[in-house]
């Protein structure tokens, strides 16, 4: 099929004039009429739902779906957003309308690694691990592109490569990476993308690698993507990235330079509007008209094997029934669910509601819809805010009081009150309550992606892991009254609430950006209608862990796999549940392909059903392993009460490799050690409340 969208795609580039080529290497392809070429705009965003084009489904923001640790709720995830999406380009397009985000070309996942607790994007990824994230990636694009003789929409991962803040100096800054980071942590997921499920496009980042510029870098492109990983599709430039050469990274002087580099380098398809002076680079013959060909075949490709210019394909019939329907919201409820991470439960959790007659839902974020999105969100018809959620849930059972508490980050909430003017009445709200929620964090305004011509909105980094100064001193008053206090934290990263100093915070939950289910999915983990399995795919880290510079991209001190366990205040891998979990490992089995296959059992020795985690945990003793065991596998399992099960893990060749310094990949033999439970299984993690873990050691 792929084959012979490339000789479609030849043989239709062949027909094309000179300036023809040139236009359809921007993502606003102007139609060619003479040919009965539609327009076409590259630029369409599927992050965690159908984005930016009207009213979709909207799940949980990617950093929550990583949560789940679910491969195959992923892909069915990914497979009801291109629905969505193929959905509204069949309605768009009968109406005429090929604009931007109303195509079939997905931007969408965003790979990178989440190296560092204040980077606002990394609410984007899958987290801090290179293999849980290869494994979500797969998923996730095998769902968007589907199986059918077309693809259902076309995925572009991004952005190549090792890219992950600071926002404010994106466009100028180089990543400087060892080759043993690079190959160990920053290229895995990248590679799984393109050799296991196909990804059709690779996006490049703003910033440069090793002083080359991501988006023209001859040995990301076509030395690593092309010759060593055999990729034949299609590269795109982030969104006015290519100006950056000659404005910012000062390796090119002028306009027409920049759009040279980056095509002879690989770059086929340009968002932005660098690639207008093409024209003038041709006239000036830094390119030739086999350049321009050889990007318009890889872009014409994708548009073949989209099918999008068959007479009919097997989407075609896709419609407004397949656009924010009934099963979609379920799949977004049911996502939300699973994304909630219980991180603490000093036995109030679940709530008892015929124990309660009063409960105060306090805090900025318990009202707000925004606070549910993520960036690069849709349009929900249906967002369940917590405080709507809780109120749908009770239903008169229980009274509820709300304040808002403070603003997300001012110090007051009306603007000619004085500071702090909503203190008071969350203080007497708390003192006449039973239970506290306090509904505390960040939204997309204040934590994502800096703005630029691509984005609409200012938000960026986080300075610290601290909440803001008016949710400090909110937490602080509520707290004083003696009331026992959930605190919910909804953000895109890691925080530290510092609740330690506050004996009566008795739980704390961390709820990612939600979606659009989300305050339905709060109400049912307090009172219990689900028992939490989510566990977090980032480390979290104390307030006042020395975290090195944002600006180095050595992995020393930072993730799990590196991280001294005195900075951590929450574990990779960690949440609670309200079952309980025992867990034994079997005598692995080398393969004759030198795999090797771990039989695993785990048993919910509780009387509750509940969906639960279970991760298998690699070391062994060679110094270019990671100081820590690594993730190696891992499965989400439904077990009801007292029930048992087996389940096996099939370990390849490559997760006994090690990376030198150079970069190189060798083979590790000798003894090994393997965990299994619903942890790491390190000393924090049983601490703050995960079961023991099962230990085996074997000699490959």
């Amino acid at each position: 099929m792929k084959e012979d969208a490339q000789k479609q795609a030849h043989d239709l580039v062949g027909k094309l004039k000179l300036k023809e080529l040139m236009a359809q290497l921007r993502h606003d392809a102007p139609a060619i009429e003479r040919l009965g070429i539609p327009s076409y705009n590259w630029w369409n965003e599927g992050l965690h739902g159908s984005a930016r084009s009207g009213t979709a489904t909207v799940f949980p923001q990617a950093i929550g779906l990583a949560s789940l640790f679910d491969p195959e709720f992923l892909f069915t995830i990914a497979e009801t957003i291109s629905i969505e999406q193929r959905a509204k380009y069949n309605l768009y397009s009968k109406e005429g309308d090929r604009d931007i985000y109303k195509g079939l070309t997905v931007w969408s996942p965003n790979v990178n690694i989440f190296r560092d607790p204040r980077w606002g994007r990394g609410q984007e990824t899958y987290g801090e691990d290179p293999y849980l994230t290869s494994v979500l990636a797969v998923a996730f694009i095998r769902g968007l592109q589907g199986e059918g003789k077309v693809l259902r929409t076309a995925s572009c991962v991004k952005h190549l490569a090792a890219h992950s803040g600071p926002e404010p100096i994106r466009h100028s800054f180089n990543a400087q990476v060892s080759a043993k980071d690079l190959e160990e942590t920053y290229l895995p997921a990248f590679k799984a993308a393109v050799t296991e499920a196909d990804v059709d496009a690779v996006m490049g980042a703003y910033s440069a690698l090793n002083g080359e510029p991501c988006c023209g870098s001859f040995t990301l492109i076509e030395k690593v993507l092309r010759q060593k990983w055999g990729f034949s599709g299609m590269y795109i430039s982030d969104c006015w990235a290519i100006r950056d050469f000659h404005l910012n990274h000062k390796v090119t002087r002028t306009e027409e330079e920049s759009a040279a580099l980056a095509l002879k380098a690989g770059c086929d398809l340009n968002c932005g509007c660098e690639y207008q002076a093409l024209e003038k680079a041709y006239q000036k013959k830094l390119i030739t008209r086999e350049d321009l060909k050889r990007a318009a075949r890889r872009v014409f490709t994708t548009r073949f094997r989209l099918g999008l210019f068959d007479k009919q394909t097997e989407y075609d019939t896709l419609g407004l029934e397949s656009l924010d329907s009934e099963q979609h919201a379920d799949y977004a409820y049911e996502a939300a669910r699973r994304s909630l991470v219980l991180l603490k439960n000093d036995h109030l959790l679940p709530l008892d509601v015929k124990k309660l007659s009063k409960i105060a839902i306090i805090g900025p974020n318990a009202d707000s819809t925004r606070a549910l999105w993520g960036n690069y969100h849709g349009t929900s018809s249906r967002y369940t805010t917590i405080l709507k959620g809780l109120r749908d849930h009770l239903q008169g059972r229980a009274q509820i009081l709300y304040g808002e508490g403070s603003s997300l980050t001012k110090e007051r909430v009306e603007r000619l009150a004085k500071e702090d003017d909503r203190l008071a009445e969350a203080v007497f709200l708390a003192k006449a309550s039973d239970v506290v929620l306090l509904c505390l964090g960040l939204d997309e305004s204040v934590e994502g992606e800096m703005h630029d011509d691509g984005n609409g909105g200012w938000a960026g980094d986080k300075k610290d892991l601290l909440l803001p100064l008016c949710q400090r001193k909110l937490l602080k008053a509520v707290a004083s009254t003696g009331k026992p206090v959930i605190v919910l934290l909804l953000s895109g990263g890691a925080l530290d609430p510092q609740i330690e100093a506050y004996p009566n915070v008795k739980a704390l939950i961390q709820g990612w950006y939600p979606g659009q289910a989300g305050g339905r999915a709060v109400a049912d983990l307090l009172f219990g209608q689900y028992s939490p399995s989510a566990v977090l795919p980032i480390t979290f880290y104390k307030a006042d862990a020395t975290l090195p510079p944002f600006t180095d991209y050595s992995l020393e001190g930072r993730t799990y796999r590196y991280v001294p366990h005195d900075q951590v205040l929450f574990p990779f891998g960690f949440g609670l549940s309200y079952a309980s979990f025992s867990y034994a490992l079997e005598e692995p089995e080398i393969q004759g392909d030198k795999s090797v296959l771990v039989t695993a059992r785990v048993r919910n020795t509780s009387s509750v059903d509940s969906r639960h985690v279970v991760q298998l945990y690699l070391s062994g003793e060679c110094p270019d392993l990671p100081p820590h065991p690594v993730l190696a596998g891992f499965a989400s399992l439904f077990l009801p009460a007292g029930q048992e099960l087996t389940h096996t893990f099939l370990l390849k060749e490559a997760q006994f490799t090690a990376v030198n310094q150079e970069g190189q990949r060798y083979a590790v033999k000798g003894r090994f050690h393997l965990s299994f439970g619903g942890s790491q299984g390190d000393e924090l993690s049983q601490r703050l409340g995960a079961a023991p873990v099962s230990h085996t050691t074997f000699i490959r």
